[in-house]
């Protein structure tokens, strides 16, 4: 299995004993919007697990609009939602899969192998006439080990060290005018990080919010090389995350996450900031 799964087969295997359906439904702004969602209508035995209760940690100064949470903390919320390190997880949401690409990215980097984001999301689920339920889920909690790749995250100082040199590559996940610097609709400061090119998330989906497949995904990236090492980042660190999907779907390995992104490094004054295009590196 790749990283994508589509609605058949999370309609095929819902309810089985080893499989844990996450409904990472948020709304950027109206925070209580994802889990009013998940309480009217989900796929039945689908957990909630909120973008900003438990797959983030608490605002601070610096770390970002969305810091990563407490590892501890993190392993709990998992451990209450019934997802275990052999369990599959599946993780749906209505933001063409950036919610979900969140908690694929943190259970990766927790070691976990097996979990996937549905294809299209729940919208997509509901017009196709799959089933909904409003009973909320009582999963059994279970035992969460977590075994943290450090290698899928780069820290701000580690993005300053990296700078303008050889064979690193800055990915800038977000739209084109935000990387421009011609708007900022969230952050207090518009632009890029020197030397960041720019791949818009949502350029991996298809028209009808279908994923593309992995040669659709290689186009994409085709002027970049794989032996580079690759550096996404977006405004907060959520939706460079379905950017990092399609960068292993793909065929790219080396591959790193800058969690705090845009908002962390805008946070230290002394960071410089780069606006309109930049040159393919």
């Amino acid at each position: 299995m790749n990283n994508i799964v589509s609605m058949a087969w999370v309609k095929e295997h819902m309810g089985e004993p080893n499989v844990v359906i996450a409904d990472c439904r948020f709304v950027l702004g109206k925070p209580d919007a994802g889990r009013e969602a998940y309480e009217a209508s989900h796929i039945p035995g689908a957990v909630y697990l909120d973008l900003e209760k438990d797959l983030s940690a608490p605002v601070d100064e610096h770390g970002g609009r969305h810091p990563l949470p407490d590892i501890f903390d993190l392993t709990v919320a998992l451990s209450l939602a019934g997802i275990g390190n052999e369990t599959k997880v599946v993780a749906y949401d209505d933001q063409g899969g950036a919610m979900a690409s969140r908690l694929w990215w943190l259970l990766k980097y927790l070691g976990h192998e097996h979990v996937y984001v549905m294809d299209q999301g729940f919208a997509a689920w509901t017009s196709a006439g799959h089933p909904v339920t409003d009973e909320i889920a009582e999963p059994t909690p279970v035992k969460f080990l977590a075994i943290v790749e450090h290698t899928m995250l780069v820290e701000m100082d580690q993005v300053q060290e990296l700078l303008g040199r050889e064979g690193v590559t800055l990915i800038d996940s977000r739209e084109t005018p935000r990387y421009r610097g011609e708007v900022e609709p969230i952050d207090r400061v518009a632009g890029h990080i020197p030397g960041a090119i720019n791949r818009f998330w949502k350029d991996g989906l298809t028209v009808t919010g279908s994923w593309k497949v992995a040669d659709e995904q290689a186009e994409r990236f085709a002027d970049l090389d794989k032996n580079r090492e690759l550096i996404v980042y977006c405004g907060s660190g959520v939706t460079a995350t379905p950017n990092v999907i399609a960068l292993q779907e793909a065929g790219f390995t080396n591959v790193k996450l800058y969690a705090g992104s845009w908002s962390d490094w805008i946070s230290y004054s002394e960071n410089p900031v780069a606006t309109g295009d930049e040159e393919n590196a």
